[in-house]
């Protein structure tokens, strides 16, 4: 009887232990298929839940030391996905492999230069169907979808363009992120909206342009040695060359072969002097020959360059309600408001020696009738040597001393004009009037020590006071001829970005080439194809 009742106890402790580890076991494997099902409900139903060995990620940069670059995103986004297969589901290699795969073979159309690092490797796996995990075609995908992002999105190291001098916000954007999203849909890779408008603006011309490299590109015009000019009804073979070469540019609709510079060929020359940075008229001097005889090529490389530096603007700055641009090489400033250009106005930037930096900041004071504080560096190059010369130079030049440093009196003679916006930085930088306004008639117009001078002053102050009821036209007009120096504290600050672009297309697709004022573009190119 004791033995009966002693199995009975043991046979209950037996079963209550039973239920406990089946409870606990099932938990556990709630919990397992609850974080399975995490994994899955990032991607699609036919997904697998294959992990691979993480010590393989080490093993593969032994083998593609190339590719080493982007070891740091790879690694990040194998972490946040548990070290699964995210190229494969249950029939294979997913379509978002192909789309990868074309994009590195295209890279050629968006104007990437650089030599795609195993390639042999990669085209070896598109030639046959993969239809079971492999784990270094899983990591070979995830690298080269880093190298597209870096190459087309992303660009050059910010470090290397800020040793180029460029310090415009860069583009935030993680990619190891946003691969989640290109997984559940291939399709966002083709959305214009990654990179700022000008970006594919610029890509479309690569594509004519590389077009017509291919029909032959242009030849070289030619000009008598005594060659001075060629005026409106002028007769000449060199006329027919000109016709030639601007039909094949689109400056000119038809290609007469006439030698008579007609009105529709002055027509096309005005047109070609306006999207070359030259003064519009029907003169044709050696200069302008010569910049249509420079090659396709360098016209290929000059779009190149300016495509990359697209990849380097944040998409979000053309989003504020107001903005300004001033582009260095073509020497202009346009307002934009409500996302329409308000104001274009011509402008002088720095010299050689004094190059206006590429920057940005938030403009937030009006000063009319402003002191100009003579910075040392030209009290010790100009103003003390001057005063050396003439005991008058001073008093001559409507300056005096304050507070250790040289000041310049308001009014019409002083060298910020009448009025000066400014967007605190470390630069020193602001945009201002000028008495000078000669200079904005020259071409080239590089002569500032930096700062920008605005050759429509007047009428940008309007437009940013627009909407202030306290600052109608007569008022701004009387306080920038006051003679007394009167700050205006904006309400609403306003985005202001220095950039520098030597090719631009307009809204109307046409591609505007500048002179490079600062030599930058061949750095920058050389860079591209180290890249």
């Amino acid at each position: 009887m004791k033995n009966k009742q002693l199995f009975g106890a043991l046979l209950v402790v037996f079963l209550i232990g039973f239920s406990l580890i089946s409870w606990h076991c099932a938990k556990k494997e709630d919990s397992k298929d609850e974080r399975l099902a995490g994994l899955k409900s990032r991607f699609t139903n036919e997904d697998i839940t294959l992990p691979f060995d993480s010590t393989q990620v080490e093993v593969f940069y032994a083998k593609y030391p190339k590719l080493v670059l982007y070891k740091k995103q790879t690694e990040a986004f194998y972490r946040k996905n548990q070290f699964q297969f995210i190229w494969f589901d249950k029939k294979g290699r997913k379509e978002t492999a192909d789309v990868i795969y074309n994009k590195i073979n295209n890279l050629f159309e968006e104007g990437v230069q650089a030599k795609i690092p195993y390639k042999g490797v990669l085209d070896a796996l598109f030639q046959k169907e993969s239809t079971k995990p492999n784990i270094e075609t899983e990591l070979l995908l995830t690298n080269y979808y880093f190298y597209y992002t870096n190459k087309v999105l992303q660009g050059i190291d910010d470090s290397k363009t800020e040793e180029m001098g460029w310090y415009l916000p860069r583009k935030k954007q993680s990619y190891v992120n946003y691969l989640d999203s290109l997984l559940l849909d291939p399709k966002l890779m083709d959305k214009k909206e990654q990179l700022i408008p000008q970006y594919y603006k610029l890509k479309a011309i690569l594509h004519k342009y590389r077009e017509i490299e291919k029909s032959g590109g242009w030849k070289a015009i030619t000009v008598p040695e005594d060659f001075k000019a060629l005026n409106a009804g002028d007769s000449s073979a060199t006329v027919a060359q000109i016709r030639t070469r601007l039909f094949l540019t689109g400056d000119i609709d038809k290609d007469s072969k006439s030698a008579i510079y007609d009105e529709s060929l002055q027509q096309a020359v005005l047109k070609y002097k306006r999207r070359n940075g030259f003064t519009e008229d029907k003169v044709i001097l050696p200069k302008h020959i010569t910049e249509m005889n420079v090659p396709i090529s360098d016209r290929i490389k000059t779009i190149i360059v300016n495509m990359e530096r697209c990849r380097w603007i944040a998409t979000d700055i053309t989003k504020s309600k107001e903005f300004i641009v001033v582009n260095i090489p073509s020497y202009q400033l346009t307002y934009f408001k409500e996302g329409k250009a308000a104001l274009v106005s011509n402008v002088v930037v720095g010299n050689a020696l004094n190059k206006t930096v590429i920057f940005s900041g938030m403009m937030s004071y009006i000063v009319f009738s402003p002191y100009w504080n003579v910075p040392k560096s030209i009290i010790e190059k100009e103003i003390k040597p001057g005063m050396a010369r003439n005991k008058n130079y001073l008093a001559q030049h409507n300056m005096e001393w304050n507070k250790g440093y040289v000041r310049q009196k308001p009014g019409p003679k002083n060298s910020l004009g009448l009025v000066k916006f400014l967007f605190p930085n470390n630069n020193s930088i602001y945009l201002h009037d000028t008495p000078s306004k000669g200079l904005f008639n020259e071409e080239k117009r590089a002569f500032s020590h930096g700062c920008i001078r605005v050759a429509k002053p007047k009428e940008l102050a309007n437009l940013i006071l627009k909407d202030d009821p306290n600052w109608s036209p007569e008022k701004i007009e009387e306080a920038m001829n006051a003679g007394k120096e009167k700050w205006c504290t904006l309400k609403q600050k306003i985005p202001v970005y220095i950039g520098y672009f030597t090719a631009w297309v307009d809204d109307d697709g046409t591609i505007n080439f500048y002179k490079d004022v600062y030599e930058r573009d061949n750095n920058l190119a050389s860079i591209l194809v180290e890249e």
